[in-house]
């Protein structure tokens, strides 16, 4: 997955700038990918970045006017509106569109990167502080492992980045093994590798002197947990208005967008709200050798009625042919997160890029509006594994038992997203930019105000799609699921 990669040390320039070239060309997996490395020998940073051409954080590093704050970033932001021109409005000079206002962000807000909203991570160096800092999105999502070694801290997108300098670590931590074999992911902020892991969500590291000064976390659940809950009429004003107001910050860019269409509600619901002009936004939904699948036939008839084009990306001989190609890959270029039976979503994101290099999707939508819970610990056939390895699985049942108490939200958004989803999203970011509005921060501030009784259905969804447009509530989904009469006021299905 494209981000960065590097290192923070004491040794000698030479030296760091080699491992630095090693971890970034364990990163450059296809040849749309750019590369590039910035050092500031006094602070002891060495950085470097792999990133798909013309993406939103193509062009790094970012510096501000006097050069004296410089931030390299991967991944995507979706700013409130305004939020450029209230920058120069205050003195600073910024580039054209793209990330260049997020350094200018760091001057004026001293709790940066709290007030960011997308998924990302990145290192800021500040000169006049003689700091820098390595952060992640509040979730987690764009995942950023590390390794604290004596003569350095290593920092990395991608595992097999610090594995390449740090050889010594290419042994199978057995924990996170279990885990990966019993809930089909590793937990916490481990990893499959011993004495690497991954940042909490919502880090900002602060290093000084080469060293970590303070490992800082810049934002807890409970902010969003302890809200007073609406009434459920409330509630859906509130989630309407929200939903409706940020969706656009989604579709910027200068990128061309295509839209992964399903026949279920989360897709719809966009589609909804969004009211694209005639033919552009190209729509697609992916389907099988044999025949067409509801999912498919419902997609189309969505796009059809929103007036947008629609296609079909099949998996079938191309990819069969070439399977033991991207199983490999699958495994390889998620560092073991992803098993094989995720090797056609490599394919079908291959051929998405090719419509557009940005897939905006209905990811998440179940887990937030609808507690969809995706994992559970499951005990596997004992006979396949190793007595040792089996005593790993019943700690992995014990762990997740205990991360499973509390906000169901909560786990939903700050574990199981950047937990269970990682490899997936991982996979699928190799070959092109991912987006969903579902972990929206304004959106999930929000829906953690939900009262009970509107989370056990439907409802809140179907409605939703019924008041963006009255022409999409005739289509049932891909399940089946019809759309009731719904009162546009009162929210009572009659």
């Amino acid at each position: 997955m494209p981000g960065i990669a590097g290192l923070i040390t004491k040794m000698p320039r030479e030296r760091a700038e080699q491992q630095l070239l090693r971890m970034i060309g364990s990163l450059c997996h296809e040849p749309f990918y750019e590369t590039g490395t910035w050092v500031d020998e006094s602070l002891g940073v060495y950085v470097g970045w792999a990133v798909q051409r013309n993406s939103f954080s193509d062009g790094m590093p970012l510096c501000n006017e006097h050069k004296d704050v410089c931030l390299v970033f991967s991944g995507e932001e979706y700013p409130e509106p305004g939020t450029a021109r209230r920058l120069q409005q205050s003195g600073h000079r910024l580039s054209a569109g793209g990330p260049s206002y997020l350094v200018h962000l760091y001057e004026e807000d001293s709790n940066f990167p709290g007030g960011l909203n997308g998924r990302f991570h990145g290192l800021l160096t500040d000169r006049t502080r003689e700091t820098a800092m390595l952060f992640n999105d509040r979730y987690g999502m764009h995942r950023v492992y590390y390794h604290e070694a004596k003569e350095a801290f290593y920092f990395a997108a991608e595992a097999k980045a610090i594995l390449a300098v740090c050889p010594e670590l290419r042994s199978a931590d057995a924990r996170g093994l279990g885990e990966l074999v019993s809930c089909g992911c590793v937990l916490e902020n481990r990893t499959l590798f011993k004495g690497i892991y991954v940042l909490s969500p919502a880090s900002a590291w602060i290093f000084r002197n080469r060293s970590v000064e303070r490992k800082k976390t810049y934002f807890q659940p409970q902010e969003w947990e302890n809200q007073e809950l609406l009434e459920p009429e409330s509630y859906y004003r509130e989630l309407r208005d929200v939903f409706s107001r940020n969706l656009p910050r989604y579709f910027n860019g200068h990128q061309r967008i295509g839209m992964s269409l399903t026949g279920g509600l989360d897709t719809r619901m966009m589609m909804a709200w969004l009211k694209p002009s005639p033919g552009s936004l190209p729509c697609y939904s992916f389907g099988g050798k044999f025949r067409e699948c509801q999912d498919v036939t419902v997609a189309r008839r969505v796009a059809h009625a929103c007036g947008q084009s629609h296609q079909v990306i099949p998996v079938g001989e191309e990819f069969l042919t070439r399977f033991p190609h991207y199983a490999e890959r699958t495994a390889y270029l998620t560092d073991g997160c992803a098993d094989v039976s995720r090797s056609p979503d490599l394919y079908v994101n291959e051929q998405a890029a090719k419509i557009a290099p940005v897939r905006m999707t209905g990811n998440y939508g179940g887990e937030v509006l609808r507690r969809v819970r995706a994992f559970k610990p499951e005990a596997p056939t004992p006979e396949l594994f190793e007595a040792e390895l089996l005593s790993q699985v019943r700690v992995a049942k014990q762990t997740y038992g205990g991360l499973a108490q509390g906000h169901p939200l909560s786990f939903a958004v700050f574990r199981q997203a950047p937990w269970h989803h990682y490899g997936l999203l991982a996979l699928e970011q190799t070959q092109l930019s991912l987006r969903s509005p579902y972990l929206d921060n304004d959106l999930i501030r929000t829906i953690f105000r939900a009262p009970q009784s509107v989370l056990a259905s439907n409802d809140i969804s179907l409605r939703l799609i019924a008041d963006g447009d009255t022409a999409l509530r005739r289509i049932r989904t891909d399940r089946g699921t019809k759309f009731s009469r719904v009162h546009v006021q009162s929210g009572v299905r009659v």
